[in-house]
């Protein structure tokens, strides 16, 4: 049997003064470990040597938290026969590498124990490290080892020693025992490794508790072959509470170091004082003095050479003779299975093959070492959990294999309870009778499967004379069982379990007419053991619960209330196995493409936080239906799936799963994708250069008309004109979007020679409207002023498009830093506002292949006719005050800056639209003003008043009261200071568009309305 092989360094290729190679010599909590010495060069080299020959069977590397290596390999070392074990006469042969984690995902607060399974024969054994991961700890390019431990068989001759007294008593007598057939299979274990042998128990535990737990772990055997079986019951019994002791002492001695360390000498004291009275008090809580039998056996068992055996079960008898020829399979241990992806590794030369369960005894040929990963298993020091794949496996294995006595005779009663399980049970005890559920809580399975079929029979053939209440507590009594059935191993179980489910949820809740509540309480008891068993190992656990809770959501009288659908979009932890997750996503999916949201308890508030929490899991099992259900519903809803993700920005794009689903989503609006911009991009960069080529050939052939080198030629003339016309065109059309008065471009004057009495230049490029007067400087009036295409910003008081407006306020306004975009109403919102704008969700959604007004904030069709239309038709944009201008008076002729005032008007200002606009907006202006002038007396009122009540010690109660008004009072008077601000800035405008009015009483009132709110509005 392997047991752990004392070793010691020889040599070394480098080393820090204050972490020797000789540290890997012990191992205990207070183990240094060796590190490489500062900026050493790679790879650096452990040699160890064992102090006998060995087969090397397990290796053992705890890796340092921070000071990791990418690689290490393995090498083994032996001797000729009859040489002396040395250095010099070593030869090595390459067993293989081990990968090391950069351990960046626990913070470095962890170490690697890396344990690699070998089979080989050597005295030495030599470790080639290569380079360090980097790190921001790791400053001077270091490695390091805490501990390496040996795990093996002696196969020199050992010289036995019958004086030692950890040696078994090799006696003729005790070896008769151990040539018993029973016995011979516990004895000669070829593959079981102690667990006190590895690494783990020695670098934390107590060195005093370890050699102790070794020696009740020796007494434990002896006890076992004498027959003992008490005196081993409790021998293991104190071995367990001694780890935890031994634990808990190896990190009080570590924390007595570290204050050693820091010269707090009294918290030292302290540590040491408690270490040693929880040492004697565990001395002699367990009675380890009596457990050791220091004084000798209390109660000698004489044990006969020729025992009298009783006959052996029929079923026993083939299994223990034949352990005369073979010793038995045991079945491999957890940390002995090799890992899945090595047995599937098609590159690998040599098949792995299980010591324990090979049977044939014939020696193994050597095994040629390759180039290769060892099989590992990984474990942390922290407490984390194992590989998720061996424990798959191994859970799979235990599932699918009903244990042997699952399959004896069930004749006679079932065993009795425990008095936990009668706690537990009362109800159904009450209602079904202790037999019954002695039934249901027994460890023969088919006692468990006639419990529940016993259950179905008796609610099925329940009178429906039967009162309402008995019926009830009868459902609930059964619903205990049906859940405690659902999680049984056996399948024969599982399905009477949900075949009493599906009866009592369809026929009996309509026999009994059971209310809604009850329903919704069995549902919500049973659904979650379902969920769980539909991420069972087992392929048709799995598939029958899928199958059954997608039924369930289908039943008369389950479907109304909604439950099943609500169950599935609870969140579950991100920690839940990959498989479980999987299995609940999966059974949404089927649920909604089954039933959509109409009416199904489905809806686009409720499935996605759930999809999106989903999303963060480290699965793509898991993530994958999440992800299709997030489609299915954009094609089914559009937008309001947005509201739930990210911004579409090129931030997020960034990450392959947004930027996957925005693609998709921009597929499903219609929109080209990126290969099509970028195709379509190319081919306007191919006619610009072939429009720049066109050109400079027809400039060099006007140079050469010009110096007398070519004939001249009036087409060419011609064409060069006409393109001249229509880039000055192109460049008007560009320049007004986004300049100031003072930077609109220079316009060129009508020629006396033109027939025509309209110029290309006496047309507004945007409303298309046609003046003789629309000069260079009458046009930066037209636009400064009256172009209802056009509007002032509100922050830089450039004239910019409407259109462009919300363009304008995120990339070229001089505010822009204090906008963002609404990924809802695809608006420029301010960055004080945006929270509040994005948790109301009353701004009206962007719809797809369309744009936003920012003025009336609805939807408009891409296109300059369309824009015309919206903001300059009687019924379009009703924000836009130029548009009322326009049809209030005749288009104005401006020549000029200044607009001359007029004594005469034609028809009554006071009855046109202007008028009406003109007296509303004044109104508008005048409330905000004076409720912002009320709210803030208020506040100021309300502030005194608490602090008088708090000077003068009032109960608290009636200050909490006047608070809660005071923050209600400042959350008014913030909006409605937002809303004098934009008010204002409204009225303003309207009145400088509005100059050749004057002298009209509207005007009038409202210029007065803006002198008084103008200190407000700059206070605020």
């Amino acid at each position: 049997m392997p047991y752990k092989l004392p070793f010691r360094v020889v040599h070394v290729s480098g080393q820090d003064e204050n972490f020797k190679a000789s540290e890997l010599n012990t191992h205990g909590p207070l183990t240094k470990g060796w590190q490489s010495s500062r900026f050493c060069l790679y790879p650096q080299d452990i040699v160890i040597q064992l102090n006998f020959r060995s087969r090397l069977r397990k290796i053992q590397i705890l890796a340092h938290q921070y000071l990791i290596s990418t690689k290490i390999e393995f090498f083994v070392g032996d001797v000729p026969d009859g040489t002396k074990p040395s250095l010099e006469n070593a030869r090595y042969t390459r067993l293989g590498y081990v990968s090391l984690s950069d351990n960046e995902k626990t913070g470095y607060k962890a170490r690697e124990l890396k344990s690699v399974h070998v089979d080989a024969h050597g005295v030495f054994l030599k470790l080639n490290i290569h380079k360090n991961h980097i790190n921001k700890y790791n400053l001077y390019n270091q490695v390091g080892l805490i501990a390496v431990n040996v795990i093996g068989d002696n196969i020199e001759p050992k010289k036995l020693d019958i004086m030692d007294p950890d040696f078994l008593d090799l006696s003729d007598k005790r070896m008769e025992i151990m040539k018993d057939p029973i016995v011979d299979g516990y004895i000669n274990k070829p593959d079981y490794i102690s667990p006190l042998d590895d690494l783990a128990f020695d670098m934390y535990q107590d060195p005093e508790i370890a050699q102790i737990i070794r020696k009740l772990e020796r007494k434990k055997q002896e006890a076992v072959l004498q027959e003992r079986y008490d005196y081993a019951k409790r021998l293991k019994t104190a071995i367990g509470e001694l780890q935890k002791v031994g634990e808990k002492l190896g990190k009080m001695e570590v924390e007595k170091r570290q204050a050693v360390e820091n010269e707090d000498y009294d918290k030292a004291k302290i540590k040491k004082i408690q270490m040693d009275e929880l040492r004697l008090q565990s001395y002699k809580d367990l009675h380890v003095n009596d457990l050791l039998e220091l004084n000798g056996p209390r109660h000698p068992v004489h044990i006969d050479l020729e025992p009298v055996r009783h006959p052996t079960p029929p079923r026993l008898n083939d299994d223990i003779y034949t352990s005369h020829v073979s010793p038995p399979p045991t079945p491999p241990r957890y940390e002995d299975r090799p890992l899945p992806s090595l047995i599937k590794n098609k590159e690998m030369k040599e098949p792995v093959v299980d010591n324990a369960t090979h049977v044939d005894s014939s020696p193994h040929p050597a095994t040629p070492y390759e180039e290769r990963t060892l099989p590992v298993h990984t474990s942390k020091t922290d407490g984390e959990q194992p590989n998720p794949i061996l424990y798959e496996e191994v859970v799979e294995e235990y599932v699918e294999t009903v244990p042997d006595e699952e399959f004896e005779d069930t004749i006679g009663e079932a065993e009795p309870m425990t008095e936990q399980d009668l706690r537990d049970a009362s109800q159904p005890i009450e209602v079904f009778g202790e037999p019954l559920v002695s039934k249901a809580y027994s460890k023969t399975w088919s006692y468990r499967e006639d419990a529940l079929l016993a259950v179905y029979k008796k609610m099925s053939e329940l009178p429906s004379s039967t009162p309402k209440d008995e019926s009830k507590y009868m459902m609930k009594a059964a619903i205990f069982l049906v859940k405690r059935a659902i999680d049984d191993k056996v399948y024969a179980v599982f399905k009477a379990a949900i075949h009493l489910l599906r009866m009592i949820l369809t026929e009996y809740v309509a026999r009994f007419k059971i209310p809604k509540q009850d329903i919704v309480s069995a549902c919500e008891r049973t659904l979650p053991n379902l969920l769980h068993k539909a991420g069972d190992t087992a392929v048709r656990n799995r598939d029958d619960a899928k199958g059954f809770i997608l039924e369930t959501a289908n039943f008369p009288d389950v479907k109304p209330t909604y439950v099943v659908p609500h169950e599935l979009v609870k969140p579950f932890k991100m920690s839940i196995a990959p498989r479980i997750g999987q299995s609940h996503v999966e059974i949404l999916e089927s649920l909604y493409k089954d039933h959509g949201l109409n009416k199904s308890g489905l809806s686009v508030e409720n499935m996605m936080p759930f999809c999106v929490e989903v999303l963060n899991h480290h699965s793509a099992d898991v993530r994958d239906p999440a992800e299709r259900i997030i489609k299915m519903l954009y094609r089914d809803v559009g937008a309001p799936v947005k509201d739930y993700l990210p911004p579409d920005d090129e931030k997020n794009r960034k990450n392959t799963l947004w930027r996957q689903l925005f693609e998709y989503f921009d597929k499903v609006d219609g929109k080209p994708s990126k290969e099509d911009l970028k195709r379509s991009q190319m081919d306007q960069e191919h006619e610009k250069q072939a429009e720049i080529e066109a050109l400079q050939k027809q400039l060099q052939q006007l140079k050469d008309m010009q110096t007398g080198k070519a004939p001249v030629d009036e087409n060419i003339l011609k064409d060069a004109k006409n393109k001249k016309t229509v880039q000055s065109k192109d460049k008007k059309k560009a320049d007004p979007k986004s300049k100031s008065k003072s930077k609109l471009p220079p316009r060129k004057p009508p020629t006396p020679d033109d027939d025509n009495k309209f110029d290309i230049d006496n047309v507004c490029i945007f409303c298309d409207e046609r003046n003789p007067t629309f000069t260079e400087e009458g046009l930066d009036v037209h636009y400064w002023k009256n172009c209802p295409l056009l509007k002032r910003c509100y922050y830089c008081r450039q004239v910019v498009e409407i259109a462009s407006y919300t363009d304008h306020l995120l990339e070229d306004c001089e505010k822009k830093d204090t906008f963002k975009k609404c990924p809802r109403c695809s608006e420029a919102v301010s960055k004080s506002d945006y929270d509040s704008h994005i948790a109301e969700k009353s701004c009206t959604p962007a719809k797809a292949n369309s744009t936003h007004c920012p003025l009336c904030h609805i939807n408009v069709s891409p296109g300059d006719d369309s824009w015309k239309n919206h903001l300059m038709s009687k019924d379009g944009c009703k924000e836009n005050p130029r548009r009322l201008l326009l049809f209030s008076k005749h288009p104005p002729a401006q020549t000029q800056t200044k607009i001359p005032k007029k004594t005469t008007v034609t028809k009554p200002i006071e009855n046109s639209v202007i008028g009406d606009e003109l007296k509303r907006r004044a109104a508008v202006v005048d409330t905000v003003a004076s409720s912002f002038t009320s709210l803030t007396k208020d506040v100021k009122y309300l502030e005194g008043d608490i602090k008088k009540l708090r000077q003068d010690g009032l109960e608290e109660s009636k200050i909490t009261r006047k608070v809660n008004v005071l923050m209600d009072k400042k959350t008014s008077k913030k909006f409605m200071k937002k809303k004098l601000v934009e008010a204002y800035r409204d009225l303003e405008d309207m009145v400088t568009d509005s100059q050749d009015f004057a002298e009209t009483e509207p005007f009038k009132d409202a210029k007065r309305s803006l002198r008084q709110s103008k200190h407000l509005v700059h206070v605020v």
